[in-house]
Order: structure tokens, then sequence, then C-alpha cells
């Protein structure tokens, strides 16, 4: 039994803050370090210069008045990562929500759920993210934290994910082959060269998946090609074009036992508890084009006219586990849960031929100025969106009863499409303003404007129950920065963000399923410093976010009250001879306030880890050029499980280990590298997303083996 009080214990939050307190202390280790050797970096965090999702040029990050990460490929390859909800291993910002294995991943940011309809960008574009996302022709992951009003017209305020997509390169020629376990393999080329004003980029995979779960083999695939001319001095133009597809059975959570938290000891987590004779993969395939014109207009002056095309068309199925019902009066006590024997009602979901379109045109102008004797850095632009959801009826039946230990495989499948699915419309007209203003050598003042018109739609898929709502907003954010010698800086900002939260489409659940509620605005407050030199980087944040929550009261979720985060976040960057080390931690308050449901009010949402620990480590062995040891250590604190706070899983420590050997072979540079992921095969409740009114959990997965070889010629 895992019963909790209604106030939890402060520990796991004190033992964070001494780890806050820990990085923070970093710079008087350094002072005695020497000047380090030549090495390989391996974990790279602010250094990674700047970041272009946050729209304000190439600042580099480390003075940037905002919190962002970036992610680059290497060190997703070092860590075995060929998704995004393995992000969640590299940095302690980030946290799992609901990421079921074979769908698409979903991240938490600050405590906050990213909305995978709005909180996606690729080069800066909003696109939807309801698909698996393809890793194969990414240059790097950027993660912006907090609320993101000034860089998105409606987004949930954790923060924003940037996907940087490879361009033409002088030169590349490389070809990648991988394995993990159980039996998963995959083939990789990146080719591209650039001549004489013209260039292009070539990007292909395949990959068999065959993992240690049970009842989940697929395949996955990507071909993507990007290419670039020199139409004259100053004028750029680039275009790209990317197809991907994922065919792979996902994987549903477990679940309480009644009201006892099952001991995640006794749990096989290669367990698919999607295994009926009758189950169907889910297959998200996608196809995205971009082009993009760069003109230099006059001197420190430059127009972008970027436009991209985003269709995803999938096929949603699963025998969908959910609280023990009485098949005869759909009666069940409770329905939150399993039974406490392990059982639990079989539904029979497909929702075939989906289809999801995101346009998107932006012109922005940026450039530099003197006015007032004070130097401005300014961009402007207009962005015009479109998002079109096309669904058919669906299929969401009660066919038979199954047991957590997955042996019972007797269900009877039921496709009849007795239900309406929801057809969505939603166009924005965004106006963005930012200006950075030098007040003095050390003072910076920092401003942004988006001004927002939204217009958004919905039907049944009959027809009947349309919608219709528009909205206009502004979102402002400010910033000051104060320089501190040349390694140093200290900032303040404040920013407001609109975020768009459409019922899910449950009849039998909601009495507003598929509707739209109505864009709420949150805010946020962050105080920061930051420190970088040639040995040291260290980086601490503390914030404050407000937003407005939703809940389901009478059979309709509605919004009611509000989510405050408050937290504090640290990282550092360590490189001291052969060693290279990066650190972030996280101690977050999120709780619940003025809801109607006096139960939630004073209450941690469920799912949200009240502190989390994220070390990277490699090891350059100067006895054997080219080795490195690697290590990754995970520790996430408990979460709670059900919204009155009376259970909670336990916190859990994961690490993995890897090596990598760069070597040349007859002219050719060869990149070795083996990982063993969970090193101890650890049994623990990975999360506990509370989704559809009911109780979720995800084991941490076994340990797991994976091997790859890169040739660049």
């Amino acid at each position: 039994m895992a019963f909790r009080s209604a106030s939890p214990s402060n520990q796991p939050l004190h033992a964070l803050a001494r780890a806050v307190l820990l990085l923070a202390a970093l710079p008087a280790t350094a002072q005695t370090a020497g000047t380090p050797a030549t090495q390989t970096v391996t974990v790279s965090g602010q250094r990674a210069g700047s970041a272009s999702i946050a729209g304000f040029g190439d600042v580099a990050l480390s003075r940037a008045p905002f919190s962002a990460t970036v992610i680059d490929t290497t060190l997703l390859q070092d860590a075995g990562i060929t998704g995004i909800g393995d992000l969640t291993r590299l940095d302690a910002g980030i946290t799992d929500a609901y990421n079921a294995p074979g769908y698409w991943g979903q991240l938490a940011v600050r405590g906050f759920t990213l909305d995978n309809r709005f909180n996606y960008r690729r080069d800066g574009l909003p696109i939807n993210a309801e698909t698996a996302i393809a890793q194969g022709n990414k240059q790097a992951l950027e993660i912006l934290k907090g609320t993101s009003g000034l860089q998105a017209g409606t987004s949930a305020p954790g923060g924003l994910v940037n996907l940087v997509i490879k361009r033409p390169r002088d030169a590349v020629t490389t070809a990648t082959l991988g394995w993990e376990q159980d039996g998963t393999l995959s083939a990789a080329v990146d080719l591209g060269r650039r001549s004489g004003g013209f260039g292009w980029r070539l990007n292909a995979s395949t990959e068999r998946l065959d993992p240690l779960t049970y009842n989940s083999r697929g395949h996955r695939h990507l071909l993507a090609g990007a290419i670039e001319a020199q139409l004259a001095p100053g004028s750029l133009l680039e275009a790209e074009l990317e197809w991907s597809q994922q065919t792979q059975p996902s994987t549903p959570g477990f679940s309480l036992l009644g009201n006892r938290l099952p001991d995640a000891n006794t749990i096989d987590p290669r367990i698919n508890l999607n295994n009926q004779p009758w189950s169907l993969p889910v297959v998200m395939a996608g196809k995205t084009g971009s082009l993009r014109l760069t003109q230099d207009l006059a001197l420190d002056t430059q127009l972008v006219l970027h436009a991209m095309r985003q269709r995803l068309d999938s096929d949603d199925r699963v025998a969908f586990p959910f609280g023990l019902y009485d098949p005869l009066t759909y009666d069940c006590a409770p329905c939150d849960r399993y039974a406490a024997d392990g059982s639990f009602s079989i539904w029979d979901f497909r929702s075939d031929g989906e289809r999801r379109t995101s346009d998107a045109l932006d012109a922005a102008v940026s450039g530099r100025a003197t006015v007032a004797g004070m130097a401005h850095r300014y961009s402007a632009g207009l962005l015009l969106t479109r998002y079109r959801a096309r669904l058919n009826g669906q299929a969401y039946n009660l066919v038979g009863t199954g047991l957590i230990s997955g042996l019972k495989r007797d269900s009877v499948a039921d496709p009849t499409l007795y239900y309406t699915n929801t057809n969505r419309d939603e166009r924005s007209t965004e106006l963005h303003l930012q200006d950075t203003i030098t007040l003095s050598p050390q003072w910076r003042l920092w401003a942004g404007l988006r001004h927002t018109r939204l217009k958004r739609e919905s039907a049944q898929t009959d027809g009947s129950e349309a919608t219709r709502h528009a909205q206009s907003f502004t979102t402002p954010w400010l910033a000051l920065s104060h320089a501190i010698g040349g390694n140093d800086q200290a900032y303040l900002s404040w920013g407001e963000g609109i975020e768009s939260e459409v019922v899910p489409n449950r009849p039998t659940r909601y009495s507003n399923a598929g509707q739209a509620l109505p864009a709420l605005k949150s805010r946020q407050i962050e105080a920061g410093y930051k420190h970088s030199d040639d040995v040291l980087d260290w980086r601490i944040a503390a914030f404050d976010i407000r937003r407005p929550a939703s809940n389901t009261l009478d059979g309709a979720r509605v919004i009611d009250g509000t989510a405050q985060h408050r937290g504090i976040e640290a990282e550092a960057d360590w490189r001291l001879g052969a060693w290279n080390l990066r650190g972030s931690a996280m101690a977050l308050q999120a709780r619940r306030e003025g809801s109607q449901d006096n139960m939630l009010n004073g209450r941690r949402p469920t799912n949200v880890p009240a502190a989390s620990l994220k070390l990277q480590a490699a090891y350059n062995l100067a006895a054997v050029p080219g080795l490195a040891l690697l290590g990754f250590v995970t520790h996430e604190g408990e979460r709670m499980v059900l919204p009155d706070e009376r259970i909670a899983t336990p916190g859990w420590t994961r690490i993995d280990l890897a090596l990598r050997y760069r070597q040349t072979l007859q002219g050719m540079q060869v990149v070795w590298r083996v990982g063993i992921d969970n090193l101890a095969d650890r049994r623990a409740w990975q999360e506990a997303p509370y989704q559809y009114e009911h109780a979720y959990l995800y084991p941490l997965a076994p340990r797991t083996l994976h091997a790859s070889a890169q040739f660049s010629f």
C-alpha cells in the first residue's frame, strides 16, 4: 500500500534544493582547475550557441534573459535516443507526460504538459506533433522553457520545442548501422555537398522495430532532402521535403489495483496489454515541406519569407484497457483504475483515416538601428497559420476483459463505427515585434509583443454540434539583463501566454466532447543568473507560472481555478581535462488553487515530480586515444497518481552507461558506440499519467543493450 497524506513530505524538495546549491557552487571548485586538455565535448547545453526559437537572432544563450537548452545529434546518439519522449533523460526541467511507447511522445516542461498541437516548431514555424517525429534529418532540438506567448500565438505555458533541420554543408557522406535489444535494426545515410552557390542534403533511414516489449514489432522509415541556392549576393533560397512513416502497436499503461499501488518489482515491464489477437498497429505518416528566402535589404537589414506545409495521416487503433465495467449496465466502481484482482475492461478503439494539415507563412524583417543614442536590434513580422483536422467515424466498443498478467486474450473485436469524431479548423494571424535595446555597456532591455487574432470552428463528422469561436489577444514579454564583468549576467523577465484546450472526443465521458474551451491567459516571472568561461558554464533560474486549469464538473470539461508552478532550476557544464560533465536539477512546487472541487485545492497535480536530477559525464581515456566512457544518471521524485494525493509512486534513479570509440580506418572516420540502459535493471513506476479520468502507470523500461557504427567518408 502506498497511501499518502494530504501534506506530502518535503524531504525530496529539500534534497533537490541541496543539489541545486551544489550545482550553483561549482564555480568555486573550478577556480583551481587548470587549462582543459583537448577533448571531445559530449554533453552540450547553453554552450551550443544560440537558439533560434527564442526569436532574438544569434544572441548567445549565455547572454540571453531566458532559459533554453540545445541538444545536438551527437548527444542523442551517445545516449541512444531515437524519440522525443526520451529527452527526459537529459534535462531536469523536462519530464514524462503520458509517453506511451509506439505512440507520439508527450513531454512536460516545468510540470506543464506541452500541447502537441501548439508547442512544437520546425525551424521556427509551428507544426503539429501528433505523430512520431523522425530524428534522422534533425540537426538539433531546442527547448525553450517557460511561458511562450512571445514566440507562439497559442501554446501551453511550459515551453516550446524547436526541431532544427539539417541543411547543406560542404561535404557530408555518412552511413550508420544500429542495433537495439531485442532485435531492432536500423540503417541510415546522410549525404550532402555544397559548391558554386548551390548545396544539397539527403537523409534516409529505415528501421525494423522489435523492442523488448512483447507484441510491439513494427517498422519506421524516413526520406528527407534539402537544397539551397545563392540566387545573388545577399539572396539565399532554401527548400526541404520530408516523408516519414511509423507502424507499431502502442503500449497502454498499467493502473492501480483497487486502492493499491502495485509493486513495480512484481510487474514485468515487457508486458503489452494491447495484445489481443485482433490488435492492430498505430500507423503514423507525415509529409512536410518548406521554402525559405533570405534577402539582405540594406546594411544590417534582412527580410525572411518562410512558408511550410505539413500533412499527417494516421490510423489510431488499440485494444484499450480501462476500469472494469459491467457489460450489461456499463457501471463500474471505481472507473478510474483496474479491479483489485488485476482485471479490466477492454475497448476496441479505432479511428482510421485521420488527416491533419498545418500551413504556416511568416514574413519578418530584422535589423539594427541607433535611436536616441541607444542601439536597437529589432525584428517585426506577420505569421499566418491554418490548422485542419479531418476525421471519420470511430469505434470505442466494450469487447471483453483482460488481466495485467497479459495472459487473457479472448476478447472479440467489434470495429463498428458507432461514434462520431470531431473535425476542427483553426486560423490565426499573428503580428510579432521584438527589440533588444542596449541601455549601456552593462544593461539591456528586451521587449516583445505578439498580437494574435484567432478563429476556430468545430463540428462532428456527421455535421452536427457545429461551434464557432473568434478571439483576439495581445501577449507582452519584457526582460532586463545586467552584464557583470565578461563572464556573468543577471536578468529578470516577465511574460504572458495564451493556450487553447480541446475536450477529448469521448462522448461517454464528457457532455461537451470535442469542443474547444475558451483561450485563457497564463503569466510567468523569472529571475536568473548565468556564468560562462572556458572551463565552466552554470545557470540558475527561479520561476513562477500561473495558468488557468481545467477540470471535469457535472460531466463537462470546463475551466476551473488555476495551477501555480514555482521552482528553481540549475544547470552546469564543466570541462576539466579529460572530463566533460553536465548536470541539471529542478525543485518544483506545483499546486492547484481556486477549484470548485475543494479536494483539489492546495494539492500537487498528478504525474508531476517535485524534484528531478539529471547528470551526464564523459571521460576521454588518454591511454586509448578516441575512447570515451559515458555515463547518464536520471533521478525523479515521487508522482501523485490520484488528484486527492492519497496514492503516489515512489521516486526512482536510473543509471545508463556507454562507450564511444573514434578511429580512422584507411582515411574513413568511424565512430563505434555501445550502451546499456538501466544498468541495474531497476524496477519502478516511471510516470503516472491521469488521462481521460483514469489513472495509468508506466514502468521503467528493462535493462536494454544498444550499439551502432557510424562511417564518415
